[in-house]
């Protein structure tokens, strides 16, 4: 069985090497600090373009206008190789997918148990693909598996959680 992205650690700049609980609670109390703003929790994931790539895929909370947060997971297979571009791209997308699930279901479930509920979108998954360069002629099939999730798709140049935020750690 597949384990679930949210165990292990997160990396944060400020706090460092944090829990899934602990990246939770500094979500919830960014937005609870300035609750007259509207936030967005991004996903996003990047590459290094190795044979065995990294996946850093970054958690973003945006405080629109206002700046915002980054947590940034490190995901690396052992004895698992990835040929091409292709094939890349699709497991970034994947992987982003996957933990956005996994956090939208518990942030609504605890957004849910709350007496004054907090007030953020969670719709966007960010993917590196973009209409100019090699993956011009993936962008259908990215966008359809990231609707396909329920989420709504994000290209270069408007994915900057991919192509900026968890490419400084690929």
């Amino acid at each position: 069985m597949e384990k679930t992205l949210c165990e292990g650690n997160f990396f944060n700049p400020t706090k460092g090497n944090i829990s899934f609980n602990q990246m939770l609670d500094e979500i919830f109390s960014y937005i609870k600090e300035e609750p007259k703003y509207d936030y967005e929790i991004i996903v996003g994931c990047d590459s290094s373009s190795s044979e065995e790539p990294s996946f850093p895929i970054a958690i973003v909370v945006l405080r629109k206008g206002a700046g915002g947060r980054f947590f940034l997971k490190k995901v690396k297979y052992h004895k698992r190789k990835f040929y091409n571009l292709h094939e890349r791209i699709l497991e970034e997308v994947w992987l982003s997918c996957r933990l956005a699930l996994e956090l939208r279901d518990i942030i609504n479930k605890r957004v849910n148990k709350m007496v004054s509920p907090l007030k953020y979108e969670f719709e966007y998954i960010h993917a590196d693909v973009g209409s100019s360069g090699a993956t011009k002629d993936m962008i259908r099939e990215v966008v359809g598996l990231i609707k396909g999730n329920g989420f709504e798709a994000k290209i270069k140049p408007e994915a900057y959680v991919a192509s900026i935020v968890a490419d400084r750690f690929s």
